[in-house]
């Protein structure tokens, strides 16, 4: 295979000649070297004067809110500064492209967080291009303008973080976003049966057709549910039973299992005792048919 960027190929170019910074998971930094060493060491390969070296890597460790450290030593760095040297040191040489490997994986929360919004500033402020891999959605969507989403070493999908969940379009994008019910249903009489009503579906009766239930779709009532757990219909309500609870983004993820054996997932205010008995309503206008290619 061959690395391309903007039709060059660099395959075969020298590292500090491809024009490309990279910051790196695990830091990476050189524990021979002090700090400001560590900040200047690509314009060193580049041939740059040493004093012009200095004098760039005081203004990235300024940027990056460590005016001051350059003698020190990495080996006395929190992580959290480490993570700041390491891209300080991939933009001391104004890179054209900026790749960052889940630069944040290792970090507890609270440090994320205020880094995510640190690079991004930093990031927008010098105008380059970056590419930052996670596996974390809310940081995606904080640090990219567009977010690709890989699946299998190939792109799926590409676009807005918030656009792509309120419509994936099919099945596979779906789950890499880690929406959380998707039911496969048989058509019947065009359209997908759920226990609040009928979908409307152009696919064939016989065949199967994927739905997909967005969380805010799906709401737990707060009212108790009959004692031998039957639904009432006639207020559009379903009976189910919590099977757990999980924290996402300030609310509580419920999910819910049905009399049929399927399971759905709410969003709710607070954490629900498992097996406590629930009633639940859903908007069928928001119910989703996704392409399923299997």
């Amino acid at each position: 295979g061959a690395v391309r960027w903007q039709g060059r190929d660099l395959t075969a170019v020298p590292v500090h000649q491809r024009g490309i910074g990279m910051m790196f998971q695990d830091h990476a930094l050189f524990p021979h070297r002090s700090v400001a060493e560590n900040v200047a060491f690509g314009l060193r390969m580049r041939g740059v004067p040493r004093r012009e070296r200095s004098r760039r890597a005081d203004e990235m460790l300024e940027m990056v809110g460590l005016a001051g450290t350059g003698a020190r030593s990495v080996g006395t760095l929190s992580g959290g500064q480490a993570q700041r040297v390491a891209l300080a040191r991939a933009l001391a040489p104004a890179p054209d492209l900026l790749l960052l490997d889940e630069p944040l994986a290792a970090l507890d929360r609270s440090l994320r967080e205020r880094l995510v919004a640190e690079i991004r500033e930093i990031v927008v402020e010098l105008g380059v291009t970056a590419v930052h891999v996670t596996h974390d959605h809310d940081e995606a969507a904080s640090i990219g303008d567009t977010v690709a989403l890989m699946d299998g070493g190939r792109i799926r999908a590409t676009g807005v973080l918030g656009e792509l969940v309120a419509a994936p379009g099919d099945v596979a994008t779906a789950e890499l976003l880690g929406l959380d019910t998707i039911w496969r249903r048989t058509v019947m009489d065009g359209s997908v049966v759920t226990p609040w009503g009928p979908v409307p579906t152009t696919a064939a009766t016989g065949s199967t057709a994927a739905l997909l239930l967005p969380v805010d779709a799906v709401r737990v009532i707060d009212v108790d549910v009959d004692a031998d757990g039957h639904d009432d219909a006639s207020a559009g309500i379903v009976a189910g039973q919590v099977i757990s609870s999980r924290a996402r983004a300030g609310a509580w993820l419920v999910r819910i299992g049905l009399g049929d054996g399927s399971t759905v997932v709410a969003a709710h205010p607070m954490r629900l005792a498992e097996r406590s008995g629930v009633g639940i309503s859903a908007d069928l206008a928001r119910f989703q048919l996704l392409a399923d290619p299997r």
